[in-house]
């Protein structure tokens, strides 16, 4: 029961947005078809700031700022304030849950003109569940619950090159408030740490009169243990990401600017393989007699590995070859427009194969800066969803408050105090 409880809850957490990945036993049994990737801490992958989201999150090689600490930390040496701070808010997936929620609060603080310090805390609030029996009796409430909490350090390793390294905690309490007498056993917190590993580099140039800006990033996100909620042999993989992306930015005038993004996404974790069954559908086992035994793989890799063999080997392990290791890149397109550096309108594309979760969405948002403050919201369209059916993730908004403050800011706050 409390295996059965554990994955149903990482599949709804993960795949619940998107249209292909309602069938469990596809995920579980890798049968031929959708071969959605599963995850442990799932809620580590879903963006948190609603500039990125509005551009159909994109944000590997976008324009630095405080909620630079989930993209690519490597980025914030490149701001040009001391010292800042950002809030955001998520309702996630509130089309068929009504007390879901992600929170994100990051903040960073400049060393000096190379070198940045950042702290940043992710709440993931799963609401509260109603476990019921066989016979549809209502057991205990549970109310799962999961955080992180990283540090970062970055720094400039050269006039336009910069690095970052990432430490993170984290917490998965799925099982709060299960006992042994309510159905679901006796769950234990999930508890890992990963790491970040990031590179940005970002050139400006002149050409035709007009300053222009080209960037690109380089992340590997979440590299750490399995994280396990019952014993060993039911360990789950971490969200490892490896995230590619580029942005182009050109000022129009001395009043308008746009910017360009593009990123690819991969996760760095097995693909589920096709199993083999017999002429009834019923999976094979190694030892017939044992229905416990592994399961006999007719096309893939076994995906019981470790981290560096799961993250290496990631790269060719789907069962149809090459073909679908390409079906398994993200793809996100995101354009910006600000005006005087006050006001900003952003869209954007999100892209995942129909095979691997088919999550495709249009992104929206605006963005207002006065003075230190800032406020962005964040707007998605989903597409694919079936005709008399209400798509997981739509009317999905965020909102995040900034607030950065840089010496020269702050004497001038002082001075008209006075």
């Amino acid at each position: 029961m409390l295996k059965l409880f554990k994955t149903t809850l990482l599949t709804t957490i993960s795949f619940l947005a998107s249209v292909q990945a309602f069938s469990q036993a596809s995920v579980i049994l890798g049968q031929d078809g959708n071969r959605v990737i599963t995850t442990g801490v799932p809620f580590l992958s879903i963006t948190p700031d609603a500039r990125a989201a509005a551009m159909g999150d994109a944000g590997a090689a976008t324009s630095p700022d405080a909620n630079s600490t989930f993209w690519n930390a490597a980025k914030l040496p490149f701001l040009e304030t001391e010292l800042g701070v950002s809030g955001s808010y998520t309702p996630w997936l509130s089309k068929v849950v009504s007390d879901m929620s992600l929170s994100y609060l990051s903040g960073y603080k400049k060393i000096n003109e190379d070198q940045v310090l950042a702290l940043s805390m992710s709440y993931f609030d799963l609401g509260d569940i109603q476990l019921t029996n066989d016979r549809g009796d209502y057991l205990n409430l549970v109310s799962p619950r999961e955080f992180t909490l990283a540090g970062t350090f970055a720094m400039r390793l050269g006039e336009n090159i910069s690095a970052g390294l990432t430490g993170r905690f984290i917490h998965s309490n799925l099982f709060a408030g299960t006992t042994s007498g309510s159905g679901a056993g006796n769950g234990k917190p999930g508890i890992s740490a990963a790491a970040d590993i990031s590179v940005f580099y970002s050139k400006e140039a002149i050409v035709g009169g007009k300053k222009n800006n080209i960037a690109f990033g380089g992340v590997i996100s979440n590299i750490g243990p399995k994280i396990t909620y019952l014993d060993e042999n039911e360990a789950d993989f971490l969200p490892t990401n490896l995230r590619l992306g580029t942005a182009f930015t050109t000022n129009l005038d001395p009043f308008n600017k746009l910017t360009f993004a593009f990123d690819i996404n991969k996760l760095l974790v097995p693909t589920p393989p096709i199993y083999a069954r017999d002429d009834n559908g019923v999976i094979i086992r190694e030892d017939p007699n044992d229905p416990n035994s592994d399961p006999v793989i007719a096309r893939g890799k076994d995906p019981d590995r470790g981290l560096l063999a799961g993250m290496f080997g990631s790269f060719g392990d789907a069962p149809d070859g090459f073909n679908e290791e390409i079906e398994e890149l993200m793809l996100s397109f995101g354009v910006e427009y600000w005006y005087n550096d006050l006001f900003a309108v952003r869209t954007g594309y999100y892209y995942e194969n129909q095979d691997k979760g088919d999550r495709r969405y249009f992104t929206a948002g605006l963005g207002l800066r006065y003075q230190v403050f800032g406020v962005d919201f964040a707007y998605l369209l989903p597409q694919g969803t079936k005709p008399g059916r209400t798509h997981p993730l739509q009317e999905t908004l965020r909102v995040t408050l900034q607030f950065n403050l840089d010496r020269g800011t702050q004497e001038s706050v002082t001075e008209e105090g006075k």
